[in-house]
C-alpha cells in the first residue's frame, strides 16, 4: 500500500488557523503519532504527508499544513507551502478549533472551491466548545458539509472516517484509463521504450510501468521495445496493433517505423488526458504558432532531479521550439511545486507529464495559466506540433483530434 504511488491516491489536505488541533486530528484519523502535537501554535512549519488505506476507499494521502495566520517573513514562506498544497488537494478539510468560522476559514473556504474541491468544516475541541448549530446550518446552506469532533477524546472520530469516504470527488473514484480505452481486450499495444543516459537503470519510468500495468488490466496485450527494434517487431505481428505509444523524444523514428494505418500517440500525450486535460492542453500547443523571436517560455518540470546530457526539458525542446519559431526565445525553468506567481511575461507554458502528481494538482495549473491568458500545453504535445507530427498523434483522441481540426480551417 504505502509503494501506490502520490498520483494515484486521494489528497486530502488540512488547512486552519495556527493552534486549532489539525494535527491532534490527523494522528487520530489515522490512529497515529504523525504529526507533532504541541500547545506552542505554529509547531507544524512544513506540510507532513501521511499515506494510508482508507477503506473502502482506498490509498489516500493526508497532507497537515501550517496555519494560514501564520506570522513574519518565515510565516509568509509558510503560508506560501501551505497554498501550493492546496493547489494538489483533492479533498478539503477546515480545521476550527472553537466553533468559530472567520475571514481566514471564509478565505480557504473560497480558494478551494475556486479550485472545484469539496470543502469539508471540523469543528475540533466539540468536549469543549460546542459546536455552534446556527454555523452548521448557514455552512450547510453554502454547500459545506461540517462535523463536529474532539481529537482529544476520539469523538466523532469514525464518523469522519466516514464523511470522507462519502465525499471523495467523482472524478477520483472513476479515475480515467491511460490506453486501457484505447485497446480492446485481446488486442496489442506496442510500446517504444528507449533506453539511454536518462533511462533509470534497472527499471522503465513510471508512465512505462503504469500504461503496462492499465493496459494488463483492460485485459490487453503488450509489446514493449526499443526504438531501433520497432520496425522489425511490427513486421514479426500477424496482424497491425491497436495502438502505438512512443517516448515523445522517439517520435520521427517511431512516426516513420509505423504504418500510416496504426495509430500513433505517446505516453506523455496520454498522460495529458490521464493527469489533466488533454484538449485544454491541445489548444496550449496551438499557442506554440504564434511564438515570436523573443519571446519567453516557461517550461516547468514536476520532478526535481538533476538534468543531465541532453535532457528533454532543459535542452531538447528549446532546441526543437527555437528551430520551428525560427529566431530565439527567452526560456525559464521551474521544478517541483514551485510556480510563478505572475505570469503575465510568458506566451507560452510547457509542462511535463507530471506522472508523480495527482491530476488536481495538473488541474490547478491549467486554471491558473487560463486565468493568465497564457495557453500550457506538455512535453509530448509540444514535441509532437514542433516536428510537424501534431494531427498524426492527435487521431486516437477524436474531441482533441476535432479541435486541432477546426483550428486549420480556422488559418485557412
Amino acid at each position: 500500500m504505502n509503494k501506490t504511488p502520490k498520483g494515484y491516491r486521494l489528497h486530502i489536505g488540512i488547512f486552519g488557523r495556527r493552534n486549532v488541533g489539525k494535527s491532534s486530528v490527523l494522528n487520530a484519523i489515522t490512529s497515529q503519532q504523525v504529526s507533532i502535537v504541541s500547545d506552542v501554535a505554529g509547531t507544524t512549519t512544513d506540510p507532513v504527508e501521511k499515506p494510508m488505506e482508507l477503506l473502502p476507499l482506498g490509498p489516500v494521502l493526508f497532507i497537515d499544513t501550517d496555519g494560514v495566520d501564520d506570522e513574519g517573513m518565515l510565516g509568509d514562506l509558510r503560508v506560501q507551502r501551505t497554498k501550493q498544497v492546496l493547489e494538489r488537494t483533492d479533498l478539503g478539510l477546515i480545521i476550527s478549533g472553537d466553533s468559530t468560522w472567520g475571514s481566514y476559514e471564509q478565505m480557504l473556504a473560497a480558494e478551494l472551491k475556486r479550485h472545484h474541491v469539496t470543502v469539508l468544516a471540523i469543528f475540533n475541541k466539540a468536549d469543549v466548545v460546542p459546536a455552534d448549530a446556527d454555523l452548521i446550518a448557514r455552512l450547510q446552506a453554502e454547500g459545506i458539509r461540517s462535523l463536529a469532533v474532539s481529537a482529544r477524546t476520539g469523538a466523532g472520530i469514525p464518523s469522519l472516517r466516514r464523511l470522507l469516504v462519502e465525499s471523495a470527488p467523482e472524478d477520483f473514484i472513476s479515475n480515467p484509463k491511460i490506453a486501457g480505452d484505447l485497446v480492446p481486450p485481446g488486442d496489442c499495444a506496442v510500446l517504444v521504450v528507449p533506453v539511454d543516459k536518462e533511462a533509470p537503470k534497472g527499471r522503465l519510468i513510471l508512465p512505462q510501468v503504469q500504461t503496462i500495468r492499465d493496459l494488463l488490466d483492460n485485459d490487453s496485450y503488450c509489446l514493449v521495445v526499443k526504438e531501433r527494434e520497432l520496425r522489425e517487431a511490427l513486421g514479426r505481428l500477424n496482424r497491425p496493433p491497436a495502438l502505438v505509444v512512443t517516448d515523445s523524444q522517439a517520435f520521427l523514428k517511431v512516426a516513420a517505423d509505423t504504418p500510416e494505418k496504426v495509430p500513433l500517440t505517446s505516453f506523455s500525450i496520454l498522460f495529458a488526458r490521464f493527469h489533466a486535460d488533454l484538449e485544454e492542453m491541445v489548444r496550449g500547443a496551438l499557442g506554440i504558432a504564434k511564438l515570436k523571436s523573443g519571446d519567453h517560455v516557461l517550461i516547468a518540470e514536476a520532478c526535481s532531479h538533476h538534468p543531465i546530457g541532453e535532457d528533454i526539458g532543459t535542452v531538447k525542446i528549446p532546441r526543437w521550439l527555437t528551430q520551428y519559431v525560427g529566431g530565439k526565445l527567452e526560456f525559464e525553468f521551474t521544478r517541483g511545486h514551485d510556480f510563478p506567481a505572475d505570469l503575465a511575461r510568458f506566451k507560452l507554458i510547457i509542462h511535463c507529464g507530471a506522472c508523480m502528481w495527482n491530476r488536481r494538482e495538473m488541474l490547478s495549473r491549467l486554471m491558473v495559466a487560463r486565468e493568465a491568458g497564457v495557453p500550457m500545453t506538455n512535453y509530448g504535445l509540444a514535441i509532437a506540433f514542433s516536428l510537424g507530427i501534431f494531427e498524426r498523434a492527435l487521431r486516437p483522441f477524436p474531441g482533441a483530434y476535432e479541435i486541432y481540426r477546426q483550428s486549420q480551417e480556422g488559418a485557412t
